[in-house]
């Protein structure tokens, strides 16, 4: 049974919008369908602050991955392109979250889902309400344009032009 999904993806190192690129090349190689992929956009770091502006975007898709399958998939293209875990939320090559897997929650060590910080971050809403403004978050049962709305991020999320 085929589930839709919704991945987001970031980069700040190397060339940003060549890595989005190649992870989702790769991705659907592993099984998984892009139905709709948002623009780029240009965001500030939050959190750790000291280091590059990342490029974010927001893929919607279909995929017959159960959840910790999808995430050793992802694993293994985030490892493909070179990405190495080191200052935690420090700089990286590619960076691929599940954002939704269906209308299903999941919570465990492992994998939270729906994302745990999802509402909280803009570089994740903004391009998610490009592509499915009108998808229902499946714990607090808003749309992701309410979410977007309502968040206290501020932080800078523009629309990159190369």
């Amino acid at each position: 049974m085929s589930a839709k999904i919704y991945l987001s993806l970031g980069s700040n190192m190397g060339d940003r919008a060549g890595n989005i690129a190649q992870a989702i090349a790769e991705l659907r190689a592993q099984g998984v369908r892009v139905v709709r992929e948002s623009a780029l956009y240009e965001t500030e770091p939050v959190e750790f602050r000291e280091q590059p502006w990342f490029l974010n975007s927001v893929i919607e898709a279909e995929t017959e991955l159960e959840p910790y399958d999808l995430l050793g998939a992802i694993a293994q293209v985030e490892r493909g392109l070179g990405r190495e875990r080191g200052i935690p939320k420090g700089p990286r090559v590619i960076d691929i979250d599940i954002l939704l897997y269906g209308n299903g929650e999941l919570h465990t060590p492992e994998l939270d889902i729906p994302h745990a910080h999802m509402t909280e971050r803009r570089f994740v809403l903004v391009p998610f309400a490009e592509i499915a403004p009108d998808v229902l978050h499946p714990t607090t049962r808003k749309t992701i344009a309410e979410l977007l709305r309502e968040t206290a991020d501020r932080s800078d999320v523009r629309r990159f032009s190369p």
